[in-house]
């Protein structure tokens, strides 16, 4: 018999759960997301003067990659905390997938479209 596995426990794992829990909600609202690919990426390419992206949109290969350290780690002082971390990766999963179909993200309710 094997021993238990350990339970999720770590930032990344707490990360890839909390993306993983948005995304089924999304999909069963919005359902041109079903065929959408999310993917965890660690860190963007970008220019030192331009915003440091949360997410990239590719339509063409239908795939959302998330940032994990933007949008885990530049969060505004006083707010790194799990809550407010789970809120952020939430808000940017919603947010990324409602730019993706061209909508609002307060869009999400699934009631008027």
């Amino acid at each position: 018999m094997r021993p238990p596995l350990a339970p999720l426990d770590g930032r990344i794992d707490r990360f890839d759960l909390t993306v993983g829990t948005a995304v089924e909600f999304l999909r069963g609202t919005w359902p041109e997301l079903q065929e959408v690919r999310f993917e965890i990426g660690a860190m963007p390419a970008f220019d030192a003067t331009d915003e440091v992206p949360r997410w990239h949109l590719d339509h063409e290969k239908a795939r959302i990659v998330l940032f994990r350290l933007p949008i885990e780690r530049l969060l505004p002082p006083g707010h790194d905390d799990g809550a407010h971390r789970r809120m952020a990766i939430e808000s940017a999963v919603f947010r990324a997938a409602a730019e993706y179909v061209g909508r609002e993200p307060w869009d999400l309710g699934g009631h008027d479209h």
